[in-house]
Parts: C-alpha cells; structure tokens; sequence
C-alpha cells in the first residue's frame, strides 16, 4: 500500500486531533511497468491515481482502525498511546479474575471493589440498535456487569453530570460578569468533550470537570471513604461513547500521587461492552434484569409500581449543557425565567437560528429596549469547531460590532458554545455501536434512532433539573462542605496545560 499527500481526516466520526502527519490512506497497486503517477483529491473529496500520460482511476479509501490512528503518534504522545492500549475489556477481565483468583485463596483483603459507570449516550445506543427502552437497557446492563461478570456497583454518569451542569452554569455566571466589567474570557466553551487543541483556547474552556472524572471523585473519595477503603481498592471503569475519553481519563491532573491510581482506572466504548457481551456468549437482547438503584443514579421514584426508574435531562443528547446555562444565566443576570419549551421553540424573547447545517445553531436572548444579551451556540463536528477556533485565535478577524447590552468577545461574537467534535454530538460518538454488516439503514437514520431513545427518557419518567435532584444537595452539604468552597473546586474542577508539539495541529489545516 502507498499513501497519498497530507491530506485531512474528513470521516471519522470519533476525534483524536488529527494534525497535518496524519492522513487520509488510499490504496495504491503498484505496476510493473515503474510508471510515475501522482495523487490528486477532486472537488467532492475522491481520490485518483493520475498517470504521466494522462489516465487516471479512482482509488479507493483503505480503512483506519483506532491502532492505525494512535500508532502514528502524529496528534498523541507515545506514554499516552500506551496509557489508552491499557484501557480495554481485557483489563476489566484481569480485574475480574483478579478478584475471583483472592477470594478462592482466601485473600478477601486483596479483592477490588468494582464500580461500572455508564453514559446515558451509550445506554441510548443500545437502546436505538436493538428496539429497547433506555430503561431496559440499564436494568440489563445492571445484570450483565454484576451479576454475570461480578462487578460490584453500576452508576449513572448522567447523575455526576448534574454537578457538571451547576457548577458550568455558575463559573459562566461569573466570567459573563467580569466580562461587563474587566474583559474577562468569553466565549465560554463546554468542556465535557476532551478534544485538544491550540493553547489559545484553553483559557475559553469551562474549568469544570467532565460528568465522566466527576464520577470518579465521587467514587474514589467520597464513595470510597463511605466503604472504608482507598483509592486503590476500588477499580472504576467508566462506558463511554467516545474513544477520546480513554485520553481524559488518563491526564496527571486525574491521577492519585499517593495511592497511585487514576479517578477513572478503565474506559470502555459502547461498541467495546456489545463486545463483551458477545465474547461471554451473552445477548443484550436475552439478559436478565435487575431493578434500577438509585444509588449515584439518576433516577426518580415511578408513580406506576413505585420502583426507581431513569429520569430524563433536559436539552441536546451531548448533555444539555446549552439549555441548562442560557436558562441560569437569563435568571441570574436578567431575572428572566425560562422553560424548556422558551428555549426548543424560540419563545419569551427566545431567538433561535439554524446554520447552514444541522450541527450549527444559535440561542439567542433578546430584551426589550436593550436587544441581545445572550447569544449561544451549538457546533458539533470537526468543521464546525475549526471554524469556531479560528474566531477564537488573538487578533482573528475584525472585532465583532455589538449592540446595547451585549458583550461579546473581540474575538467571537458568542458568550458559550456547547461544542463537540463528533457530527451530531457525543450521541454519535466514534466509539457507538454500528449498524450491522449488510444494514440498509443509513448512518444518519441509526443515529436518529438513538437520539430519539435518549430523548424517550424524559418523556417517560419527566425531565429532572440538577437543582432539584436532592442527592446532589446532601453531596454538596455532607461531601464538599458546601458550594464554593475548596474542597468543591478540588472534587468538581481541573486546569488545562498546552500540549508541546512537534507536528502542526489539525485545526490549523485547511478544509
């Protein structure tokens, strides 16, 4: 196989930064003949093989793998490819066996507590491919990791991500304010996607963590100091839609110097569990269910049968965090109250605008007599998001005109973006489950199917707000001491570093 010039990744549905090394391959069949030839890519993105005497064929893309991708280390360090080979099923197995091997020796000291966090996304991927409720599929997954492999405890990411959410809206509060008054650093930008990217943008990140590495504080400080062990003595596996995730978890600012263990120990994809379950000679569709916990999940009590059922979240499937701030921030900093449907319909000085695609789109706040205060947006997917960093860079661009009232950056003209990397958001996320091999369902209508499961969820049991979920509040009080304060800003936020590089990063390609 030969490969073409630095050309962009344009197809891959996850995102690990690609940089300008990294590239698109085609295959290429050698002649005998030594004939010379170049690669050329037309308007609409095929590629040929042109000869010197004029002819040419259309080559066809060879296939990436996530080994293929991390193993030309042209967007990740070599100790971080290692860092994500060691996070897979197989180190859940060890674990698992681990545990087995203690208890027949008689060394229960030496047994691991085994917490499972799963994504509402993943829940809903399984849900969407295989015509189960998101409900049904907690309930089957809670029987799978604990009763069948011998998993200890199983949570809900869409429980930490609350925190997120409060604690996102309250630092855009903050940063909108001192923008008014001192130029703070707008626009804010949602952190739940680890993408990297320019040092430049990192100060317009939200500080907060992921729902992903709040889970693990929870689990490894407060959760485990209630079971009376350490850090080390719990094994937490986090199942996520996105292969990027594997990365957060493995950054410094997320490992324990002293028990020396990470927050996150292991990151699995929802296409990694559909194997497992196939590797134990288990179906989704034939398991067992176990009724919901409530314990670190969220969930409300059924007015039906009175057991515990998901609750549903308000806003996009890539965690709502655009719905939840702009309704914070228009009752915090205007005493404006907005409902769920003010912000999905653009109603009660709500404005919404689509794009020019369906993953762009703004929220707009407008006030009488003052105009636009808020104006937010939603940019999913590589070229959206290189467009909007290209705002962002210093000196980018003319400086913004803006009316009485609103405040935005010289830079960009939004206050937040809730942007991810993946088309269609974390709910299409690289490490989902994929159509079945010879599937004439399309791509888009699959991933329409798994929105429209994660959405069920809501409609089933209600949307629950972060502020009214009460274990959150007893956390807050009996875990952080309070809001605010610096056990609270150690648990629930991080810092970024820029990342030294020897290659150019692929947000500074042009498409």
């Amino acid at each position: 196989m030969a490969f073409s010039g630095a050309v962009v990744l344009t197809d891959l549905n996850d995102y690990i930064t690609p940089s300008q090394a990294c590239i698109k391959p085609v295959e290429v069949t050698k002649t005998s003949s030594g004939t010379e030839s170049q690669i050329v890519v037309d308007t609409d993105g095929a590629y040929y093989e042109v000869m010197q005497d004029g002819g040419k064929e259309e080559l066809k893309p060879a296939s990436i793998t996530l080994n293929d991708c991390l193993a030309c280390s042209g967007c990740i360090t070599s100790a971080e490819s290692i860092l994500v080979t060691m996070q897979s099923q197989q180190e859940l197995y060890q674990i698992l066996q681990a545990n087995k091997l203690a208890l027949s020796e008689g060394r229960p000291q030496d047994v691991r507590t085994i917490v499972i966090s799963v994504s509402p996304q993943s829940r809903a991927s399984f849900a969407g491919k295989y015509g189960l409720t998101p409900l049904q599929v907690h309930k089957r997954l809670l029987w799978f990791f604990k009763e069948y492999l011998g998993a200890h405890y199983l949570f809900d990411t869409a429980f930490s991500r609350d925190f997120a959410l409060i604690e996102a809206a309250k630092e855009f509060v903050r940063r909108y304010r001192q923008h008014q008054e001192k130029g703070g650093v707008l626009p804010m930008l949602a952190s739940a996607c680890p993408e990297k990217t320019h040092d430049y943008v990192l100060p317009h990140i939200d500080s907060t963590k992921s729902p992903q590495q709040i889970m693990g504080s929870i689990v490894k400080d407060y959760f485990g100091s209630h079971l009376g062990v350490t850090p080390n003595q719990i094994y937490h596996v986090a199942v996520m839609p996105c292969y990027d995730k594997k990365l957060e978890a493995s950054r410094q600012d997320f490992y324990n110097d002293v028990y020396s263990t990470r927050d996150v120990d292991c990151v699995i994809t929802t296409g990694e569990v559909e194997r497992m379950f196939g590797e134990q000679g288990a179906r989704i569709l034939d398991a067992s269910e176990l009724e919901v916990e409530s314990l670190f999940t969220k969930a409300v009590v059924s007015p039906v049968d009175g057991l515990p059922v998901l609750a549903g979240t308000e806003g996009s499937s890539s965690g709502g965090y655009l719905s939840y701030i702009f309704r914070f921030a228009a009752r915090e900093l205007f005493g404006v109250e907005l409902s769920l449907s003010d912000i999905e319909l653009g109603q009660n000085g709500v404005q919404v605008q689509l794009g020019r695609n369906s993953d762009y789109k703004e929220v707009i706040l407008n006030l009488p007599e003052r105009g636009p205060v808020l104006k937010f947006a939603t940019s999913y997917g590589l070229r959206n998001m290189q467009n909007l960093v290209r705002k962002i860079k210093p000196g980018a661009g003319r400086r913004q005109r803006t009316r009485p009232g609103q405040t935005p950056s010289a830079q960009s003209e939004y206050h937040f973006v809730e942007i991810m990397a993946c088309p269609s958001g974390c709910i299409n996320g690289g490490g989902q489950l994929k159509p079945e091999e010879g599937s004439i369902s399309a791509p888009k209508e699959f991933t329409a199917k798994a929105e429209e499961a994660y959405q069920s969820v809501g409609a089933y049991a209600g949307v629950q707000f972060p502020e009214t979920n009460q274990a959150i509040e007893i956390l807050y009080r009996d875990w952080l001491g309070g809001e605010d304060t610096p056990k609270a800003r150690e648990m629930l936020h991080t810092q970024y570093h820029a990342v030294e590089k020897t290659v150019v990063s692929g947000l500074a390609v042009k498409w």
